[in-house]
């Protein structure tokens, strides 16, 4: 399998990689029978350092194949999902935008929900019926990877900074309507009484010393700053590989986690080689990081202190320490910036949920009887305590699904799918407030996420079930 096409400095293997991604089937259960499955290992586990081609070169061939790339990308996501605009009427995100409803996942032809939920993970993967909204998610270019940011992100920022995350060779995918509120809000723990501490707008370097100045102590708006402040990052950095057409100071921690939360911003884990089994990220938001105690999706970091670091040091490139130290990695005091940026962190609380009790449950003065029921199949039949617990709804542990005894081994786009391993927990709190789910963002509606672990956890729930357990959900 051919890798990062201009990381590994080759033209010809650039181009290569693009017309492989563009006659490769995208999804289905025949592909494994199409193509052949990537080498286990790769050739190195580096990036070459020396890049082969001039800029402007490079330039002209990424916009080149871009139309292409992206149209290639757009038909995998029609295939899989419904991709329309259906806002609810009456359930909104914390900062008032309506959450999406409905299931967005596409069956294949001639099976019901009802009719798969009947059958066993081996009759699915048999029959090749698991629908491909189910399967990973893959980068719209995933051989090439690296940070993609929403428009509306790309341009409020650069109207407030003049900075550009606009890549010449990709676009982000999902449309806005099935992303976080932008911006969103952002609550501390520290300062309840407060409510939107961002004062609904978009926290950076321009802003956040007359927003937060007299609020938080000195080490909070110390870190603050820094998880505001760009640093050079794979993509965006001063070197001549980068995917700026500008050379560029970099992406700070906010660009992602917007406001302490999320823009729905994405990439490629960092962590695993080769190149085809990378997993596709949908950034998690920063709410309630004080009650976690695992980061990273698979990496299993210990603190918050270790991922910020982590984050700095390896993930802004790619898990790679020699293109880091190429491309300008910003190496963190331990004892002052990182502690500053986690102890500002620790601070970020979860959105208000006026149903809840002190316990995490509902009050049943205030809950319709819809929401009760969801809450009871909750923590019973559905099975969703046993990893989700009260109140935070999490526990903090790891857990392997499984999903791949439902489908044979197959590309997906450039994205070899063979099961996911094991994956944190996330926290429930907040979570009509960060859409897309799942750690790569392939669920993207509560109503996928509940068909999702009904066949996964073999459930059997009715129509209504499913309905009430929404409703709970949504009350989180």
């Amino acid at each position: 399998m051919l890798t990062t096409s201009f990381r590994a400095g080759v033209l010809v293997k650039a181009v290569a990689c693009a017309g492989l991604l563009l006659l490769r089937p995208s999804s289905g259960a025949a592909q494994s029978k199409v193509a052949p499955p990537p080498p286990p290992r790769g050739k190195t586990s580096y990036a070459p350092v020396a890049r082969g081609v001039s800029f402007d070169r490079m330039v002209a061939h990424f916009r080149r194949l871009k139309p292409k790339v992206m149209a290639a990308h757009m038909r995998l996501l029609m295939e899989r999902y419904d991709l329309s605009d259906r806002p609810s009427p009456d359930v909104t995100m914390s900062g008032g935008k309506p959450i999406q409803v409905g299931v967005r996942v596409k069956l294949p032809d001639g099976v019901t929900w009802e009719q798969l939920s009947r059958m066993t993970p081996e009759e699915i993967r048999r029959q090749g019926l698991w629908p491909k909204g189910f399967l990973p998610l893959p980068h719209p270019n995933h051989d090439e990877g690296g940070m993609l940011f929403p428009a509306h992100h790309i341009a409020e920022l650069k109207r407030q900074t003049g900075r550009d995350l606009t890549r010449f060779d990709l676009d982000f995918d999902l449309p806005a309507h099935l992303l976080p509120e932008y911006p969103p809000p952002m609550y501390l723990t520290t300062r309840p009484d407060l409510g939107d501490v961002s004062q609904g707008k978009l926290v950076t370097l321009a802003n956040y010393y007359e927003l937060f100045n007299g609020i938080l102590n000195p080490k909070q708006l110390e870190g603050l700053r820094l998880l505001v402040t760009p640093f050079p990052q794979q993509q965006f950095n001063a070197t001549g590989d980068r995917r700026s057409l500008k050379p560029h100071r970099g992406v700070s921690c906010f660009d992602c986690h917007v406001n302490g939360h999320t823009n729905g911003a994405t990439h490629l884990v960092g962590d695993i080689r080769p190149q085809a089994f990378r997993h596709r990220i949908d950034t998690p938001t920063l709410r309630g990081v004080n009650i976690q105690r695992l980061f990273g999706s698979q990496r299993a970091l210990k603190s918050v202190e270790d991922f910020t670091e982590f984050e700095q040091r390896a993930a802004y490139f790619d898990g790679d320490p020699v293109i880091a130290t190429k491309k300008g990695v910003n190496v963190l005091e331990r004892g002052s910036q990182v502690h500053f940026m986690a102890e500002f962190q620790a601070i970020l609380a979860l959105p208000p949920a006026p149903k809840l009790r002190w316990d995490g449950k509902l009050d049943p003065k205030k809950a319709t009887p819809s929401e009760l029921r969801g809450q009871e199949l909750f923590f019973g039949k559905a099975r969703c305590a046993e990893c989700h617990p009260a109140p935070y709804y999490t526990d903090n542990l790891m857990h392997d699904l499984k999903t791949e005894r439902f489908y044979e081994p197959q590309w997906v786009g450039r994205r070899y799918a063979a099961g996911d391993g094991p994956i944190k927990t996330f926290p429930l709190r907040g979570i009509k407030d960060s859409p897309p789910y799942l750690h790569d963002g392939r669920l993207l509606t509560l109503e996928d996420t509940v068909e999702f672990f009904n066949l996964v956890l073999e459930l059997r729930l009715t129509a209504e079930e499913k309905r009430d357990l929404v409703a709970f959900l949504r009350c989180l």
